[in-house]
């Protein structure tokens, strides 16, 4: 069967974003006097991703936090058991 080979996934032989980005910038190109509402979108876009870029250094932070407090646990889990013995 020749419906299985990889000319026939043509659509999915970009990414997702590659496809997303080139439609947007398509989309951007082909409005003529739209450019107020592109352009809030462009700045909403923008303040998505400085938060997005603030949500994932709080995750970073967080994380380790909890990597530290997980080795602190493990540490008083081993001088719990020798004091124990």
């Amino acid at each position: 069967s020749t419906a299985n080979t990889p000319e026939d996934d043509a659509p999915n032989r970009y990414s997702r974003t590659e496809r997303t980005t080139y439609s947007r910038y398509s989309r951007d190109a082909n409005s003529s006097g739209s450019s107020v509402p592109s352009n809030a979108l462009e700045k909403r876009i923008e303040e998505l991703e400085r938060e997005l870029a603030k949500e994932r250094q709080e995750n970073a932070r967080l994380m380790k936090i909890t990597q530290d407090k997980e080795e602190l646990i493990g540490k008083l889990k081993e001088e719990i058991d020798l004091l124990n013995r």
